[in-house]
């Protein structure tokens, strides 16, 4: 998710195009410029060509440009419009990738789309502790998804011709947004870092006998490439991604990352108002079409609904990040933008063999919370606290054969793909896909039930998540050493506040996929 796997991680759009073609030179910086109101004036382009700049894409719907110029005057210029509420230059404003080191309600009545069960039984399946963890294999005697239902994961892109994910890529809803302006295509959202391979991996890959089984393998998956080859996520191409998922429609989106400028942003830095504000006008109009948004929680043991000190931003370029005393005016995107559910991080089930009991599921301890950021929690594995059934306590999925893992395991392929590769990775990154694919179940079970055609709304779909997980109250005491891992950015010692049915550790609970789809 941002600056560590998840802690910074972090066509024809129906949006307004006034113009894509641009020959940007190579010291052009990208700027997030937000009007006051929900479009982009017609005489934008000529408005960000006068300022010096030139005018890269418009998203009419939520009034918000992408430029790009070589003049320190430009932002300036261009913000004395008095229709202009901002301008933010993004250069060094982006998330950096890395993994982290050290009884349900009654549901309702079934509805119309296809659906199919699936089996387990794949060739790594037997290492796939986190799906038997939320009860994945049960659920999938009922349903492992519909081929009507796509789920968008924003994130590196995917590999496209990887064995266990190609039948399940959706070519015409996946893109490319780097520039904020998207290519559509599957080839063009390939994944050349890896972390957005492994997350698609986790919600679908697919039943096809070998390799691994994600929570819904039977609904189709689409690659949104917001982040690049340094796993940087840049707002132009966040905000880029939520309107192109928001345009097609998509089922469900999983975010694996934070959304900068700053890990925390703040309402009322200059600075960073018209790139949050930007990011959280996209994410709004994507619910507002029926997408329903999961957000990763981060991987800094962090309390984030009452943050103190930020001390990791901006990560790029290395060596930029100041320390500075924040508030609770100061969110996490897309976190804490209204609507998305927020997921946390829980290992295997541990034994603390010097208490003399299991504690299920304990929080990951890298894994950041929130009373009021965290609805449900979900495997991401713990690499210090786990059980021999997790082999080394990390989440197996899927991952491009040519990129660098240091723990990997690998599958016969054929002709064109030799070789599958899978790797185990942790991090709330690998935490927020499951609750991604247990939402695609539960639209591909209940969406359109009442004949109308119409999907269930992100709200709807938020609420079937908390109401059918497994409860988990504060633990009592915890493992030796665990408290040593304290906030990176706020250094205080990590307190879970709550009761088993709602808390900061865990939300509602961990997301129960049988529960889920009525079993």
């Amino acid at each position: 998710m941002r600056g560590r796997s998840t802690s910074r991680w972090l066509l024809a759009c129906a949006a307004f195009v006034l113009s894509l073609s641009f020959a940007a030179t190579a010291s052009a910086d990208s700027y997030i410029v937000l009007y006051k109101g929900n479009a982009v004036p017609s005489s934008a382009k000529a408005d960000v060509q006068k300022a010096g700049g030139t005018f890269v894409y418009g998203y009419d719907k939520i009034g918000v440009a992408i430029a790009r110029s070589d003049s320190a005057a430009f932002a300036g210029k261009l913000g004395k419009d008095n229709r202009v509420e901002g301008v933010s230059s993004t250069a060094g404003f982006a998330s950096k990738l890395q993994e982290p080191q050290a009884a349900a309600a009654a549901g309702p009545q079934p509805g119309e789309l296809p659906n199919e069960p699936a089996t387990d039984n794949d060739s790594l399946s037997v290492w796939q502790w986190d799906m038997r963890q939320i009860h994945t294999p049960a659920a999938h005697a009922v349903t492992g998804g519909s081929r009507s239902v796509v789920v968008g994961d924003i994130d590196t892109g995917l590999d496209f011709n990887h064995p266990d994910l190609r039948q399940n890529v959706s070519d015409a809803d996946s893109a490319n947004c780097l520039s904020g302006a998207p290519v559509q295509g599957a080839a063009a959202a390939n994944d050349d870092e890896g972390h957005g391979t492994h997350t698609a991996g986790t919600i679908a890959a697919a039943d096809n006998g070998t390799g691994i089984v994600g929570v819904a393998p039977n609904v189709r998956i689409a690659g949104i490439k917001a982040g690049n080859s340094q796993g940087l996520f840049f707002p132009e191409a966040v905000v880029c991604s939520f309107m192109w998922a928001g345009d097609r429609r998509l089922d469900v989106t999983n975010n694996s990352y934070f959304a900068d400028p700053y890990e925390y942003n703040c309402r009322n830095d200059p600075t960073q108002r018209a790139i949050w504000k930007a990011e959280q006008r996209a994410i709004d109009y994507a619910q507002s079409q029926g997408v329903t948004v999961v957000s990763s929680a981060g991987n800094d043991s962090d309390d984030v609904s009452h943050p103190t000190t930020d001390v990791t931003s901006p990560d790029d370029p290395p060596g930029t990040a100041v320390e500075r005393e924040i508030h609770n005016d100061c969110v996490v995107v897309p976190l804490e933008v209204s609507g998305v559910v927020g997921v946390s991080a829980t290992g295997s089930t541990f034994q603390d063999t010097s208490a003399g009991e299991y504690r299920d599921n304990l929080k990951s301890f890298y894994s950041s919370f929130g009373v009021s950021a965290v609805d449900v929690t979900a495997p991401g594995g713990d690499s210090v606290y786990f059980t021999p059934e997790s082999f080394n306590g990390r989440v197996l999925s899927t991952y491009p054969a040519s990129r660098p893992c240091t723990r990997r395991r690998t599958e016969p392929g054929d002709a064109t793909y030799p070789t599958a590769t899978y790797c185990y990775l942790q991090g709330t990154s690998m935490a927020a896909p499951h609750v991604a694919g247990v939402a695609a179940l539960i639209v591909s079970r209940y969406g359109r039930a009442d004949g109308s055609g119409a999907r269930m709304s992100p709200g709807r779909v938020a609420a079937m998540l908390g109401n059918t997980a497994d409860p988990q109250a504060c633990p009592g005491t915890l493992p030796a050493g665990y408290l040593t891992f304290t906030g990176v950015n706020s250094g205080a010692v990590q307190q879970c506040q709550g009761g088993p049915g709602s808390n900061s550790w865990y939300g509602k609970g961990q997301v129960d996929a049988l529960n889920a789809v009525g079993g």
